[in-house]
């Protein structure tokens, strides 16, 4: 049975900001959330946030593992996971978050577990 949507806050009807940022569905439904941990998934959220209209963004470790409480340790393991996982690229300073693999490719890689 279909749950029937309602909007509950009219007032605060969300829309694609004028900078450009946003969260691609197809994390959840192509089972990237399983590529990463919960932390590396926080600095992703970041990324995205903060990323020009191409992904790109130039924050050091240090300012994000402020903004995140991680430590440089854990924001590199964070990046090294979301490398990994194929869903950004780092070549110091600079981050490129990355558009995502087609839908075949993701589902794919989602049933053949963590890369």
């Amino acid at each position: 049975m279909l749950m029937a949507k309602r909007i509950l806050q009219a007032e605060r009807l969300r829309r694609v900001p004028p900078h450009f940022s946003w969260i691609d569905h197809r994390l959840v439904r192509a089972d990237y959330l399983r590529r990463a941990d919960a932390p590396a998934w926080a600095l992703y959220l970041v990324l995205v946030t903060v990323g020009d209209e191409h992904g790109l963004s130039y924050y050091g470790d240090g300012t994000l593992g402020r903004m995140l409480s991680l430590t440089d340790a854990e924001v590199a393991a964070a990046r090294a996971q979301l490398v990994t996982a194929d869903v950004i690229a780092y070549e110091k300073p600079l981050y490129q978050v990355l558009a995502l693999e087609p839908v075949a490719l993701a589902a794919r890689a989602g049933r053949e577990g963590p890369r």
